[in-house]
C-alpha cells in the first residue's frame, strides 16, 4: 500500500496531522534548495525521534576510501560522498525550563506542514502541549533564498496559549556533523575556530582531504507581537557548536518571534581568509532587507521560474501536484548559473548514491533545462563534461585504453570515477554514449553549433576512440562485438553484446565522423586546431569506420526483435504479471543471483535505444519491441516509467501512458519504492516533464523544426506547457478539442502538427 498522507493540492505539498512514522519521509518530500545549497526538512527545534539530518553545499564533497575486501587494477580508490554540511537551522527552545520537542509533547494537534511550491517556502503550524502542561501555538516558516543563494531564512513564532511563560530561543550553528553513509566512520570535517559578535556567530571549518573551506554563519532578531525587541544573548560555545540564547517572559496570547538568517560562504567563491568578512557582508545586505522583503524577493524569483517552466493540468489534481513537485525540485537542485555544479540523483534531499553526476544528467535532465531555461544553462551542463575530459581520459587509461580514449565516469564529483560496484564501474560503459547524445540533442534543439566547434568535437573524438578500442572483432561472426558489459538494465551484469550499448557505440562513431566532415569543410582553422590537439589520424578514422560498419546486433528471427543481449532468450521467460505481488519489488525479496538469472528488466534498455533513436525505427518495430520487453519490465528504477510513458503515448496506448506518467510523477509523493525517507529521485523528475512534453505533447525537433503529435489522457480536461525554442517562447495548450499555440518572440515560426504545417504568428511584446 502506497503512502497516502500527502493531501492533493495543485500548488502545495501538504501534510495534515502529526505522525511520527512519517517524519523521515516528510524530511525528504519537504526539502528545500536554491541551486547552491539545500537541506532536508528537519525540524528547527530539538527532535528526539527518528530523523535523518541533512544539509548540503553544492560542489563540496569528501573522497571516502572505498571499502571492498579485494582490489582490481583500475578500481576507484574512493567513493565521492555528498557531504552532510554544518547545520545552520537549529534552534534550542525551552519553555519554563522544559525543552520543546515534538517527540515528547503530551499532545500535538492542528499540525499542518506545507511546502508552497508557487512561492518557494516551507511552513509548519500546530498547537502542542508540553510535559509541563503549557500549551503553545507554533508557526515556523523557512526558505532558502534564490536571490541571495548563500542564505536561508527562518521566521519562528511561539504563542503561549494557557499561561504566560519564560521562553528561551537559543539559535545555533553546529559543525559537528557526520554522514550516515560513511564507509569507515571517517571524520569528514575539521573545525578551525568560531567567533561571536553581537547577534552574529561564525564557525570556520574545512573538509578533510579535499580541504574545502566553509564559514557557517547566523544572525538573529527577536520580536514580540511583530515589534522588534532588544535582548542580550548568552553565548554558549563548544568545539563544534555556537549558540546565542535569548530569554524573556511572554504573556499568554502574545507572539514571540525569532528571525534567523544563516548560511554558508565557501572557498569555491572566496579567498579562504575572507570567508568571515564575506559572511558579514552577506548578513549586512540581507538584514537590511529584512524578513518580509526577503520573502517577497523569494516569491518574485519563483514566479519568474514558474512563468517559463510550469505545466498546468486541468481536471486531475494528483497529476497536477505530481508534475509541479517534480519541476519544483529540479529548479531547487540546479539553476544553471555555475558550470562547476550538476544534478545529483538525490539533489539536496539525501546522501544516497554519492556523487553529483550520473548519466542521468545527459539522458534525462538536459531536455528539461534546455527547453525551460535559456540555452546557456544547458550549455553549462555540456561544459561541465568538457572540463572533465582530461579526467575521463585518465579513467580510460587506468583500464588499459590508450591514445586519448575517454571513459566518462558512472559517478563523479570532479571527473574521476568514484563508483564502487565493479559491474557498474567497469561494465556500464553505455554512459559514454549519453554524453555524445547530449551534444547531438543540444545542437538539434538550439541550432547552436559553437559548442561542438569550441569543445564538443574533442569529447566526441575521445569517446569514439574508446568505442573503437573497446570493440572486439569476432572471426566467428565476422563482425565487431562488445563483451562483458552491463546495459541500462542493471539486473543483467557481465553480458555480451547488449543491444543498446552496441547501438550507442556505432552511433557515437558515426556522429563523430559526420562532425569531422562538417568541421573540415566549414571550420578549417578550428579543424586544424582540433587535429593538432587530438592527434587524430587517418588510420584511426579507418579503424573507427570499420567498427561502425561491422557492428553486431543480436536479433531473434523468431520474435523479430533485437535481443537485449546474446543470452536473453536462454532465460526462463515468465512475465511480470505472473509473479507473486507479495515478492515485489524483487530487489528487496530476491537474491542478486536469482535476479541476474531472471528475464526481469529494471528499466528501459533496448527500448532506451528506441527512445533515443526513434527516427531509426518504424512505429511497427517500436510496437513489436515494446510488446516484447515491457511485460518483463519491473520498473524498479526511477528512470523507467517515463520512457515507457512516452513510447506508450506514441503507440496510442493512452491508458498505459497515463499510468506510467502517474508512476513517474508521484514516485516520491506516493513512495512507490518504499524508500523516500532516503531522499527524492531528482534526476528522474526530468523524465516526468518529458512524459508530458514528448509523450502526451508529442514534441520532437526534426529538420530544424518543432513537430507535435498531441494527445490527451481521458482523465484530463486540458494541459499546457511552454518551450523556449531558439529564444522564442512557445506556449502549447492541448484540450479534447485540439491544440492551440501562443508565441512570444521576434518572428513567426512554422511548426508541424500531426504532419501538417502550421504558421504561428508572434505576439507583439512591448519593450
Amino acid at each position: 500500500m502506497n503512502q497516502d498522507y500527502i493531501t492533493p493540492n495543485e500548488w502545495s505539498i501538504i501534510e495534515n496531522g502529526f505522525d511520527k512514522s512519517n517524519v523521515k519521509s516528510s524530511e525528504s518530500l519537504f526539502s528545500l534548495g536554491n541551486g547552491a545549497m539545500g537541506q532536508r526538512a528537519n525540524f528547527e527545534e530539538d527532535y528526539s525521534g527518528p530523523s535523518f539530518q541533512g544539509s548540503y553545499i553544492g560542489g563540496i564533497y569528501y573522497p571516502d576510501k572505498t571499502r571492498v575486501g579485494w582490489w582490481k587494477n583500475g578500481y576507484p580508490e574512493y567513493f565521492a560522498k555528498v557531504l552532510n554540511a554544518p547545520n545552520f537551522i537549529g534552534i534550542h527552545i525551552t519553555i519554563e525550563g522544559e525543552t520543546f520537542d515534538l517527540n515528547t509533547c503530551k499532545e500535538v494537534k492542528n499540525f499542518k506542514r506545507e511546502l508552497n511550491m508557487k512561492e518557494g517556502w516551507h511552513k509548519r503550524s500546530f498547537i502542542a502541549t508540553l510535559p509541563n502542561d503549557i500549551q503553545i501555538e507554533v508557526e515556523a516558516t523557512r526558505f532558502l533564498s534564490l536571490a541571495h543563494n548563500e542564505v536561508g531564512v527562518i521566521n519562528y513564532n511561539i504563542t503561549p496559549l494557557n499561561a504566560s511563560a519564560n521562553i528561551s530561543y537559543a539559535p545555533y550553528i553546529d559543525a559537528g556533523i557526520t554522514n550516515q553513509d560513511s564507509n569507515w566512520d571517517d571524520k569528514f570535517w575539521n573545525i578551525l575556530g568560531s567567533q561571536t559578535e553581537d547577534h552574529q556567530a561564525f564557525i570556520r571549518s574545512h573538509t578533510m582531504k579535499t580541504n574545502y573551506q566553509v564559514c557557517t554563519f547566523m544572525e538573529s532578531r527577536l520580536l514580540i507581537n511583530h515589534e522588534q525587541v532588544e535582548l542580550s544573548p548568552e553565548v554558549f560555545k563548544t568545539d563544534a557548536k555556537v549558540a546565542l540564547k535569548y530569554t524573556t517572559k511572554v504573556n499568554a496570547n502574545d507572539c514571540f518571534t525569532l528571525q534567523k538568517i544563516a548560511g554558508y560562504t565557501t572557498s569555491l567563491n572566496y579567498a579562504e581568509d575572507q570567508l568571515i568578512n564575506a559572511a558579514k557582508q552577506v548578513l549586512q545586505t540581507t538584514n537590511q532587507l529584512g524578513y518580509l522583503q526577503l520573502l517577497q524577493e523569494q516569491k518574485e524569483a519563483w514566479s519568474s521560474i514558474w512563468e517559463m517552466s510550469d505545466i498546468s493540468i486541468n481536471g486531475d489534481v494528483k497529476a497536477q501536484q505530481g508534475i509541479r513537485f517534480n519541476i519544483f525540485q529540479l529548479n531547487q537542485t540546479y539553476t544553471g548559473t555555475d558550470h562547476r555544479l550538476n544534478i545529483g540523483p538525490k539533489g539536496f534531499t539525501g546522501e544516497k548514491y554519492g556523487g553529483s553526476t550520473y548519466w542521468d544528467t545527459e539522458a534525462y535532465c538536459l531536455p528539461f533545462y534546455m527547453a525551460t531555461k535559456n540555452q546557456e544553462v544547458a550549455k553549462n551542463l555540456l561544459k561541465y563534461r568538457y572540463k572533465h575530459l582530461d579526467k575521463a581520459i585518465e579513467n580510460a587509461e587506468k583500464l588499459g585504453f590508450e591514445n586519448g580514449a575517454a571513459l566518462y565516469p558512472m559517478v563523479t564529483m570532479n571527473g574521476e570515477e568514484s563508483h564502487n560496484e565493479w559491474e557498474i564501474t567497469f561494465e556500464e560503459i553505455h554512459r559514454n554514449g549519453a554524453i555524445a547524445f547530449a551534444i547531438f540533442n543540444y545542437h538539434r534543439f538550439t541550432n547552436d553549433y559553437s559548442y561542438i566547434v569550441d569543445m564538443g568535437m574533442e569529447v566526441l573524438i575521445a569517446i569514439a576512440r574508446f568505442w573503437q578500442q573497446r570493440a572486439t572483432f569476432s572471426k566467428q561472426k565476422n563482425q565487431y562485438v562488445i563483451l562483458g558489459v552491463t546495459g541500462p538494465n542493471e539486473y543483467e551484469n557481465n553480458v555480451n553484446n547488449n543491444f543498446y550499448t552496441n547501438y550507442m557505440a556505432k552511433w557515437c562513431i558515426d556522429y563523430m565522423l559526420e562532425n569531422f566532415e562538417i568541421l573540415k569543410e566549414n571550420y578549417p582553422e578550428d579543424f586544424s586546431r582540433i587535429l593538432h590537439k587530438t592527434k587524430l589520424t587517418e588510420v584511426e578514422l579507418t579503424q573507427m569506420k570499420a567498427v561502425s560498419d561491422k557492428m553486431y546486433f543480436p536479433f531473434s528471427e523468431e520474435h523479430q526483435v533485437y535481443l537485449q543481449q546474446d543470452g536473453f532468450l536462454d532465460k526462463e521467460m515468465i512475465k511480470v504479471s505472473d509473479l507473486d505481488p507479495k515478492l515485489r519489488p524483487i530487489n528487496q525479496y530476491w537474491s542478486w543471483d536469482r535476479i541476474l538469472r531472471s528475464p526481469y528488466i529494471k528499466q528501459a534498455d533496448t527500448l532506451q535505444g528506441f527512445y533515443f533513436f526513434e527516427d531509426h525505427f518504424s512505429t511497427e518495430e517500436l510496437e513489436r519491441h515494446f510488446d516484447f520487453y515491457e511485460p518483463f519490465t519491473v520498473h524498479e528504477s526511477s528512470l523507467s516509467p517515463c520512457v515507457h510513458s512516452i513510447q506508450a503515448a506514441l503507440l496510442n496506448r493512452m491508458d498505459q501512458a497515463y499510468q506510467f506518467y502517474l508512476r513517474t510523477s508521484r514516485l516520491d509523493l506516493d513512495d512507490y519504492n518504499k524508500e523516500v525517507e532516503e531522499g527524492c529521485h531528482i534526476t528522474s523528475m526530468a523524465g516526468t516533464w518529458m512524459s508530458i512534453v514528448e509523450g502526451f505533447g508529442g514534441m520532437r525537433v526534426k529538420n530544424n523544426q518543432l513537430h507535435f503529435a498531441p494527445k490527451i489522457p481521458s482523465q484530463w480536461d486540458s494541459y499546457s506547457f511552454k518551450v523556449n525554442f531558439r529564444n522564442q517562447i512557445l506556449t502549447v495548450t492541448v484540450s479534447k478539442s485540439g491544440v492551440d499555440f501562443q508565441l512570444k518572440g521576434a518572428e513567426q515560426i512554422q511548426v508541424m502538427v500531426n504532419g501538417e504545417s502550421r504558421t504561428i504568428q508572434a505576439e507583439t511584446v512591448s519593450a
